[in-house]
C-alpha cells in the first residue's frame, strides 16, 4: 500500500475532485452523478471523480491510499460509498476546486474500484468555514484497488449530509446512452464548426470594406489587393465589378499616370513600354530585366529627380471580433434534462433543447511600395525587398509619423510591370496601388479618375 496524498487538503464549495483528462476538465455536478445510487463520489464522467464534503471552504482531513488488492473496511468511517474509476491517462490527480492545487495519484491506467469514506461530515456542514486555528471538523480517506467495473455502492449512511447527497444522485435522470453522448459531441462539434465559420465571414467582411469579395478577389490576394483596400475599399470592389477589358484599360490607365506623375512620358524607353502595353504586346527591354530595369533608371541622365510625400492611408478603427455567446464555446455541459409525459427525466441534446451547445487582427496588408535602393543624390524610403528585386516602403498600424519624402520614378516603374501582368484583374489592382504610391500625398486625384473610368466602363 502507498499513500500519494496525507494530511490536510483545502476544499472550497464543499468539492474536491480527481482527474485524469489532460485537458483538466471537470464534470459539472449533475452529469458527475448521474445514474448513481451514492451521491459523495460522483463517476458517472469516465475519468474523473466529484468528491464531496461537509465543510464548504477551509481545510479538512484527507487521505488516499493504493493497493493491490480490496482492503479492509474500517468501522470508524460513518458514511462509505464505492464506485469504479478507469483512468483516461496515465497523469490522474487529486485537485482542488479551480486547481488551485494538485497531487499526483500516479494510477496505471487501468480498471479500479475506488471506496470514499467520511467521518464528521455533519459537523463540517454545521461548521460551514474552518479558518487558522480552529480544530478539524471532518477527514476522509479515498481508497483505490485494480477491480472491474460494477455498479456504484452505498456501504454505509450515517450523516444527514451524506443522506441529502444520495437523495439528489437518486433524483437524477439516468446517464446519457454512448450513442446519446456522441451525438451531443457531434453537434457540438457542428456548432463550433459553424461559430468558427461566421467569425472568419465577418473579419472577411471587414477586412474587405464591409462587404464580401468574389471568388475572383479572393483569388488575387498574392496581389495588392490588401493594400489597396485601405486606401479605397469601394474602388477595389469596382474594378472587380467591370470585366477583363475595362480591368485591363484601368491597369493601362494607372500606369501611364504614375509616370506621368514621374515625369518619365518623356524619357524614350518610358515612352516605348507604354506604347507596348496600349497594343497589348510585351514591354520592350530594359524591363524585360528587372535588374537591367533598375541600373537604367539610375544611369539614364533624362530621369528627372522629382518627389513627393509618401500616400497615407485613411485612419480605420482597429477590427473587433464579434462578442461571443454568454455560455462558454468549449466548456462542457452536463446534456440538459427533459421530462416525459410518464413524469420521468430523460437526456436531450443541447441542440434539441434549444440551448446553445458547449462550443485573426486584419489581414491588410501594410502599405508598401516597389523602389530600388536609392543611388547616390537620389532619395526614397526603401525598407526590405519584395518581389521585381525592389524594396517596400511600409506603414505599419500604430503611432502615426510623419509622412517621408520618396522620389517618385522609383516607385512609377512597377506600375508598368504590374500593368502587364497577364491576369486583367491582378493587373489593375497592381497598377492603381503602384500608382497611389507614385502619387504619394495626392493619390485621391488618381483614385478618383479610375473611380470615373471604371463607371465609364459599367455604362458601356
Amino acid at each position: 500500500m502507498r499513500r500519494p496524498v496525507t494530511g490536510e487538503v483545502h476544499v472550497h464549495y464543499g468539492q474536491i475532485y480527481v482527474e485524469s483528462d489532460p485537458a483538466g476538465t471537470t464534470p459539472g455536478l449533475p452529469e458527475a452523478f448521474a445514474g448513481q445510487n451514492g451521491g459523495l463520489c460522483g463517476a458517472a464522467v469516465p475519468g474523473a471523480l466529484w468528491l464531496n464534503t461537509g465543510l464548504h471552504t477551509g481545510n479538512v482531513g484527507f487521505v488516499v491510499e493504493v493497493y493491490d488488492a480490496p482492503p479492509a473496511l474500517d468501522p470508524a468511517w460513518e458514511d462509505v460509498v464505492e464506485v469504479s474509476f478507469l483512468p483516461v491517462s496515465e497523469r490522474t490527480s487529486l485537485v482542488q476546486w479551480a486547481g488551485e492545487a494538485a497531487w499526483a495519484l500516479d494510477l496505471p491506467q487501468t480498471d479500479y474500484r475506488v471506496r470514499y469514506c467520511a467521518r464528521g461530515m455533519d459537523e463540517g456542514r454545521e461548521r460551514d468555514t474552518r479558518v487558522t486555528g480552529e480544530p478539524q471538523a471532518d477527514s476522509y480517506l479515498l481508497q483505490f484497488w485494480p477491480a472491474p467495473p460494477r455498479p456504484d455502492r452505498v456501504i454505509h449512511q450515517t450523516s444527514q449530509n451524506a443522506a441529502y447527497w444520495h437523495r439528489y444522485a437518486r433524483d437524477l435522470p439516468p446517464p446519457p446512452t454512448p450513442e446519446q453522448r456522441a451525438e451531443t459531441e457531434r453537434l457540438a462539434r457542428r456548432a463550433q464548426e459553424r461559430a468558427a465559420e461566421e467569425r472568419r465571414v465577418h473579419h472577411e467582411r471587414w477586412q474587405w470594406g464591409g462587404r464580401l469579395p468574389s471568388q475572383a478577389l479572393r483569388d488575387a490576394r498574392e496581389s495588392n489587393a490588401l493594400g489597396l483596400l485601405r486606401f479605397d475599399s469601394d474602388l477595389v470592389h469596382a474594378i472587380d465589378a467591370v470585366g477583363p477589358g475595362v480591368q485591363r484599360a484601368v491597369a493601362l490607365l494607372a500606369a501611364r499616370r504614375a509616370c506621368e506623375a514621374a515625369g518619365l512620358t518623356d524619357v524614350q524607353w518610358v515612352a516605348e513600354a507604354l506604347i507596348a502595353l496600349a497594343h497589348k504586346r510585351p514591354l520592350p527591354p530594359p524591363f524585360d530585366d528587372t535588374a537591367r530595369m533598375w541600373e537604367t533608371l539610375r544611369c539614364d541622365p533624362r530621369v528627372p529627380e522629382r518627389s513627393v510625400l509618401e500616400a497615407i492611408p485613411p485612419e480605420r478603427p482597429p477590427y473587433r471580433p464579434p462578442a461571443p455567446s454568454d455560455r462558454a464555446l468549449h466548456q462542457k455541459q452536463a446534456p440538459p434534462a427533459a421530462t416525459t409525459a410518464g413524469g420521468r427525466r430523460k437526456w436531450v441534446s443541447a441542440m434539441e433543447s434549444g440551448q446553445d451547445p458547449p462550443s485573426r487582427p486584419g489581414l491588410g496588408r501594410a502599405r508598401g511600395m516597389l523602389a530600388p535602393a536609392a543611388p547616390a543624390g537620389r532619395s526614397t524610403t526603401p525598407a526590405t525587398g519584395s518581389g521585381h528585386d525592389a524594396a517596400v516602403v511600409v506603414h505599419t498600424f500604430g503611432t502615426p509619423r510623419e509622412p517621408s519624402q520618396i522620389a517618385q520614378p522609383y516607385f512609377a516603374l512597377p506600375a508598368m510591370l504590374a500593368a502587364a501582368e497577364p491576369v486583367p484583374l491582378k493587373a489593375a489592382l497592381d497598377a492603381v496601388w503602384h500608382a497611389v504610391g507614385t502619387y504619394g500625398e495626392r493619390y485621391p486625384e488618381l483614385l478618383e479618375e479610375i473611380r470615373s473610368a471604371c463607371a465609364e466602363g459599367t455604362e458601356e
